[in-house]
């Protein structure tokens, strides 16, 4: 059929090569009769591919045909071969898969930027490793100041994950040290740094956080969770607007490599003043022309606050409208982790005294939150880990739903445990869930996850195929730097629920699996749905911008587990490479 838009005006032939329907579809061409050519020519046309569209009306195709950074028609090669003019670059893809560009539900440019360019600890893989790479940061930079960097795992401090002091006290007890997991959620500290900090056994856990202490002494043992964090804030180096830039820059270039032209930064900070120096920076870099994907920005919720910052978010939200920026969305950190038992689960930890994790958020400012902002048009994103603070968020979208008439597309990222009870509430709600693919596998952190919560919600870990087929939407995102960024290892992970780096471990729940085909719309379509961007892109469709890639490996007929070993050719954005050669 010829589409105009999405609409069918005539049908067209069936390839004999493909067997299947050929649909000539021409983004903004005027209706007409069946012997008449379209007048529109491309610029850039691909054919004889292998296209998956991602299009359920025209899923397969050979070939497309992009004009002025917005794709112009998808169809058999023969067809796509009517818009070609004298000056139209016509590549031969030789029937390697072409596909739309990837996108991410769930990334944190700057922190993760930045956990990069300071003192990295990502490519430690052990204790002393760590203790080697933080000596190397001290000795480079000279002085009294305080050495901050990011990156150590969780899983190097069982059965827990806690830090301790004395082993950073082994490397120097002169100046502070302060390092951020991995995660985001504990600051592994010296001694120095708790000096500085007046920290010691009568320093009272800040609400939302926790000192972590020797069970006999009560002494600081050198972990600081949740909004104990703050407590050796002021002690990091803010970074500059330079060093903003250049993160989104980094991570542009970085996600562009993996095939991903859009993202969903989840949780930018407003001052007090209700600026973002975040946004200000995603602004430079968008009006220097550099910024090479779509972005949706999601404000932090302040927890210190009440519903007061609900005036100023709306404030910066209309500010970023006019600024060209797409920002209707708010980030709430309602839970912690588990292995560190500062997730918020229905009953209690495995083991301990009864308790069952903090919700960060009270279920009524929550709900309050949600309501009022869905009534303004905003869309929440929720940090839930734990089964209980997934439930108290759909329960705060079931009231904005009823109260509003819609949830606004609410999205729960991470959703680590989800009861039985809950999983087809996604479906009645309208809700996203946003899954990390990678971290449904077994590995050193999961079987501490695990041992936390016991066997049988063991059982509810990452149950993506069951909130799918209770009628949910599933949206990727990395939760980069926490999680890898790269899709083809995602893609391999929700399929086969199996660790990419030690298939020895066997699968995960692999009934909680999906199909490729599902694990590619969550990685594309969905993702352009969470943010609202689905009449932009998301899938190759005629009037949509030209995001696409290229892959090394039809992925649709190799097994699933060498999917991780596909590769991305080249990445085009707007209809231009932003990585790789286009020949």
């Amino acid at each position: 059929m010829l589409f105009v838009g999405s609409q069918p005006l005539r049908q067209l032939r069936v390839t004999a090569r493909t067997g299947v329907v050929a649909a000539l579809f021409v983004a903004g061409a005027v209706a007409c009769d069946s012997d008449t050519t379209p007048t529109t020519t491309a610029d850039l046309i691909f054919t004889n591919a292998k296209v998956y569209t991602v299009n359920e009306e025209q899923p397969w195709a050979e070939a497309v045909a992009i004009s002025d950074g917005r794709i112009l028609a998808v169809g058999a090669s023969d067809e796509i071969a009517e818009l070609q003019a004298s000056s139209t670059r016509v590549v031969d893809l030789n029937g390697r898969l072409l596909m739309p560009a990837f996108g991410d539900a769930h990334v944190h440019p700057i922190f993760g930027g930045m956990s990069y360019s300071r003192c990295s600890l990502h490519e430690g893989g052990s204790i002393e490793e760590y203790q080697e790479i933080i000596a190397g940061c001290v000795a480079a930079s000279p002085g009294d100041d305080p050495v901050y960097g990011v990156g150590w795992g969780d899983s190097m401090f069982p059965p827990n994950g806690v830090p301790r002091k004395e082993l950073l006290d082994e490397v120097t007890t002169e100046r502070a040290l302060i390092f951020e997991s991995v995660g985001g959620h504990t600051y592994w500290v010296n001694s120095k740094a708790l000096e500085l900090a007046g920290i010691d056994k009568d320093t009272p856990d800040p609400e939302n956080g926790k000192i972590d202490r020797d069970e006999e002494t009560g002494e600081a043992v050198g972990g600081l969770q949740e909004s104990a964090m703050e407590l050796v804030g002021e002690f990091i180096p803010k970074p500059s607007a330079a060093e903003m830039q250049q993160s989104i820059l980094y991570v542009a270039n970085l996600f562009n490599s993996f095939g991903i032209t859009s993202w969903h930064d989840a949780g930018i900070d407003l001052n007090a003043d209700g600026k973002s120096e975040t946004m200000t920076a995603y602004k430079a870099v968008q009006d220097s022309g550099a910024l090479t994907a779509h972005v949706t920005l999601a404000f932090k919720w302040a927890n210190e606050r009440t519903l007061d910052q609900i005036p100023v978010i709306l404030d910066v939200s209309r500010q970023a409208t006019e600024w060209g920026l797409h920002a209707k969305s708010v980030k709430f950190y309602v839970d912690g982790v588990i292995p560190q038992r500062t997730s918020a689960m229905i009953l209690p930890y495995q083991g301990g005294d009864g308790e069952r994790g903090p919700l960060q958020i009270g279920p009524d400012i929550l709900t309050s939150a949600v309501v009022q902002l869905g009534a303004e048009g905003l869309q929440s994103h929720v940090h839930a880990i734990g089964d209980r603070a997934v439930r108290v968020a759909l329960d705060a979208f079931a009231e904005s739903k009823a109260q509003n008439g819609s949830a606004l597309r609410p999205m729960i990222s991470h959703l680590n445990v989800i009861d039985p009870d809950d999983q087809p509430r996604f479906g009645e709600l309208g809700a996203i869930a946003v899954f990390q693919p990678t971290w449904a596998s077994n590995y050193p952190y999961m079987e501490m996850t695990k041992q936390a919560i016991g066997p049988e919600r063991s059982n509810n870990i990452y149950p993506a195929n069951s909130v799918l087929q209770g009628g949910g939407m599933l949206a990727y995102g990395a939760d980069w730097p926490v999680g890898a960024a790269d899709p083809l290892l995602g893609l391999e992970v929700a399929v086969t629920r199996t660790n990419y780096d030690a298939p020895e471990t066997g699968p995960l729940l692999s009934q909680e699996g999906v199909t490729l085909e599902d694990a590619v719309r969550a990685y594309t379509i969905n993702v352009a749905i969470a943010n609202n961007l689905e009449d932009v892109t998301g899938s190759i469709t005629p009037g949509k911008s030209a995001d696409l890639i290229v892959l090394d490996t039809d992925i649709f007929s190799i097994p699933a587990a060498d999917i991780s070993e596909a590769s991305v050719m080249f990445t085009l954005f707007q209809g231009r490479a932003v990585y790789g050669e286009v020949e």
